[in-house]
């Protein structure tokens, strides 16, 4: 019996095939999706490098000409004398050029240290990325604080004050502080009253809860005792000793001032015999009325120089005699080689008025006086005046009951303030007390500063406002307090 071939057919056989077809497609598809992730991301991860190197190179930018500044202050052409952009190469350690940083200059405006740096950084491996970054730099003025002093000083009772305080010597502050209060002493022989000595700066006010002040020594503010918290009076805290401030370099502010006034600046010397110096009124049309002082307003009867003040005085116009009106230079910078009385009101306008004599003689220095509302038209950095004394800078007998003085006071070898006038059987009739005195600006007096006395004479209320905008932005040609630029301000634009 023969047997035949039987074919079985596998009905799964298809089945299986077709299975294998649809994961090896889920296979293809998958390591198509990995190949495609794996490429993205490493594009990914070599864009990433290529943006932190042109971040990187815009940052060299800004720190290469922060150094170029420490050595060239006053170039705003990257030492080409031409307009910009300036294009630098960038390499790395091995000398490899791998990008470039493109910088764009903005010098400062008339009187400001402010220079604005922008750096776009580019790499070589990819030119089509790139990084900007932008950086204001600015050098802090004389004007970086509310007060400044080079003696003993003190704020009595009723003195607010916003904006750090400084002596090289110690501070007796009475009144409230709404910044920092520091001096370059640690401890110090307040002479208003007997007793050891007590800190570089120190209250007398009584503590919170209790009125008034109490002018006795206070142990609890002197040393070995740990420093007490007095947030009521320092309200951003005091602190002690810290680096003295330099009074010297101004006489050198001042000689350039003459130079600079003389040669592109409104200059005048000695006003001659007979007449007592020359009256500045500022006008909100960027010019000045130029008044010479021909008399001065004499003492009332039995008022004395009581406390034998060096250029007692009342510092009070009589008559003088109308000059001219004169646009206020555009270099901003008015030079007298004489006494000054200054009043008005500016509007955009950026001025510095200097009074001194020279060669420089004790005897002979001369002042500054405001008797009458100084005034800004804006108080965002526009308006600044600058009043720079090389002796005192007064405010008069005749002056304003309520006075407002928006500036920069500055007595080089003497003091800001107000003379004594004597109050006991009214020698020095009403005008010998005020009402209230506010600047808006700040203080820098070589001697100690005072508008009023303890015997209740002089201004009552004293209000000190400190302008901000002066720190990177003073007057024109206003001194420095450092000689190196600082980073105000940074930013990435792109």
């Amino acid at each position: 019996m023969k047997y035949k071939n039987i074919k079985i057919k596998d009905k799964n056989s298809g089945q299986l095939s077709m299975q294998i077809l649809i994961y090896g497609m889920v296979m293809v598809i998958m390591l198509s999706g990995f190949l495609v992730w794996t490429d993205t991301n490493l594009n990914n991860t070599i864009n990433y490098q290529n943006r932190s190197l042109a971040f990187k190179i815009a940052e060299a930018g800004i720190e290469y000409y922060r150094w170029h500044l420490a050595h060239d202050q006053n170039d705003y052409t990257d030492g080409t004398g031409a307009p910009g952009p300036y294009i630098h190469d960038y390499q790395d350690k091995n000398g490899n050029i791998i990008g470039q940083f493109i910088l764009e200059i903005t010098p400062p405006v008339n009187g400001s240290t402010i220079i604005t740096v922008r750096s776009i950084g580019k790499s070589n491996a990819d030119p089509d990325i790139e990084k900007i970054i932008e950086a204001k730099m600015g050098i802090p003025s004389f004007a970086k604080y509310a007060s400044v002093l080079n003696d003993n000083v003190r704020y009595g009772d009723g003195t607010e004050v916003f904006g750090p305080i400084h002596s090289n010597n110690g501070v007796r502050f009475d009144g409230t502080a709404h910044n920092l209060v520091t001096s370059a002493l640690s401890s110090y022989d307040d002479l208003d009253h007997s007793g050891s000595n007590e800190f570089g700066v120190h209250t007398h006010r009584n503590p919170a809860g209790q009125s008034g002040t109490n002018s006795s020594f206070r142990p609890l503010e002197a040393p070995p005792n740990s420093l007490q918290d007095r947030s009521d009076v320092f309200m951003a805290g005091r602190q002690f000793p810290v680096p003295a401030v330099d009074f010297t370099g101004i006489t050198q502010t001042l000689s350039q001032l003459k130079e600079s006034a003389s040669s592109s600046g409104f200059y005048r010397g000695s006003s001659g015999s007979g007449k007592y110096g020359y009256d500045i009124v500022l006008k909100t049309d960027d010019t000045f009325d130029f008044f010479i002082v021909d008399a001065l307003r004499a003492p009332p009867s039995n008022c004395t120089n009581y406390l034998n003040q060096s250029g007692w005085g009342i510092w009070s116009i009589q008559t003088e005699t109308l000059l001219g009106n004169y646009q206020i230079p555009a270099n901003g910078l008015i030079f007298i080689e004489d006494d000054v009385w200054v009043r008005g009101q500016i509007n955009t306008s950026r001025v510095t008025i200097a009074s001194a004599r020279f060669p420089d003689n004790p005897t002979t220095r001369s002042s500054i006086t405001v008797n009458e509302n100084l005034l800004y038209t804006n108080y965002d950095g526009q308006d600044v005046i600058g009043l720079i004394a090389q002796k005192n800078l007064n405010i008069g007998f005749y002056s304003t009951d309520i006075i407002r003085v928006d500036a920069a006071l500055m007595a080089q070898n003497g003091r800001v303030g107000r003379y004594y006038y004597r109050s006991p059987d009214s020698r020095c009739t009403t005008y010998h007390t005020r009402n209230t005195i506010t600047t808006y600006g700040m203080i820098a007096s070589s001697q100690r500063y005072g508008f009023a006395y303890t015997d209740g004479t002089g201004y009552q209320t004293r209000n000190l406002i400190y302008d901000a905008n002066l720190l990177y932005a003073p007057p024109p040609s206003f001194p420095l307090a450092a000689e190196t630029y600082e980073v105000i301000s940074w930013k990435e634009i792109q």
